[in-house]
């Protein structure tokens, strides 16, 4: 019977990373994880990570626009127990808040 594993991260880099661990490292797949905003609004996470943050120069200005509305959640369909400690390990790895499962 498949469980789904959830989390919530801070930032879309941290998100994005924990998708690709659990693709390019474990082998699971892709089509069996989802990225959304936790809440209602379209979100980049609660803080600037990744492209959000300022480039060096030179560069155009910096960006103030990213959406910073909220967590953002990963769920993760497992069908076995190695699977799942492969989620939640990388889940770990990456800062994952209100880890569940259903």
């Amino acid at each position: 019977m498949a469980t789904t594993l959830t989390a919530k991260f801070d930032t879309r880099r941290e998100a994005e990373m924990t998708v690709e661990r659990l693709v390019q490292e474990h082998g699971l797949d892709r089509a069996k994880i989802s990225v959304a905003a936790a809440g209602d609004e379209n979100t980049a996470g609660e803080d600037v990570a990744g492209s959000d943050n300022e480039a060096g120069g030179p560069s155009p200005e910096q960006r103030d626009d990213a959406a910073l509305n909220g967590q953002v959640r990963v769920s993760v369909e497992v069908a076995d127990d190695a699977a799942a400690t492969a989620v939640r390990e990388a889940f770990a790895e990456f800062d994952a808040e209100d880890v569940a499962a259903k």
